[in-house]
């Protein structure tokens, strides 16, 4: 958040750019778990598939003044370092093309808001706006990856945050990083009605079991991860 000069707060302005996920239910409800995190100078912050950087500048606002946000997208990168210089918060922006590239630093929070919307497509689209939401058939490619690689990015005590919809498993994503040695936790969720994309894809969903038939409605978890 930003002040006006009569002392007000008033809302982070976002830069429109075509192919990058705006801040959407997610990522507010992500920001809403970050606040019970105890985030200070000296908390070093990793923000996976930033898009416009939102997750990164609110860990930035909370006081981290070391954080990292990477994607795969060009047009995600440069529109994060734009917010970044826009709001004069400390974040980095860098384009990655997987998280291998990260997997030699350590990190005390790892923020994610992935894609995870299932797709008839078997691998999640390289190009255009898709492939901020599209994660393969159940959903959980990109999920998976993380799961596979944030627990060894993570410092002594360090905790990852993401989120992600019920019609991509969330017992699994849990399962997952109990299995790689995290207390698993859900710290916050909601329920919400489906957006576009769910819409179109509904009977999709419905017929590989992801959703009930005549479900139009998903529940979004953040759950977190905590190295102990």
């Amino acid at each position: 958040m930003t002040r006006t000069a009569s002392g007000t707060t008033a809302a982070p302005r976002w830069l429109s750019a075509p192919g990058v996920y705006r801040p959407q239910g997610d990522t507010r409800l992500l920001e809403r778990a970050l606040r019970q995190e105890e985030v200070d100078a000296g908390t070093r912050v990793l923000d996976v598939g930033t898009g416009t950087g939102a997750l990164a500048l609110a860990a930035a606002r909370a006081g981290a003044e070391d954080v990292t946000a990477i994607d795969v997208s060009a047009r995600a990168v440069l529109t994060a370092r734009a917010h970044a210089r826009l709001h004069r918060l400390p974040v980095r922006a860098r384009r990655v093309r997987s998280l291998e590239l990260s997997a030699h630093e350590r990190f005390d929070l790892v923020l994610s808001n992935p894609p995870y919307v299932p797709s008839a497509r078997e691998r999640p689209p390289r190009h255009r706006a898709a492939r901020a939401w599209d994660a393969g058939p159940d959903g959980r490619a990109v999920l998976d990856a993380l799961c596979a690689a944030v627990p060894g990015m993570l410092r002594p005590a360090g905790v990852l945050l993401l989120v992600q919809s019920s019609v991509s498993d969330v017992d699994e994503t849990v399962r997952r990083l109990g299995t790689a040695g995290l207390d698993v936790s859900i710290p916050a969720r909601r329920t919400q009605p489906f957006g576009p994309v769910l819409r179109r894809r509904a009977g999709f969903l419905a017929e590989r079991g992801l959703i009930e038939p005549g479900q139009r409605c998903e529940e979004l978890v953040v759950i977190r991860g905590a190295r102990t």
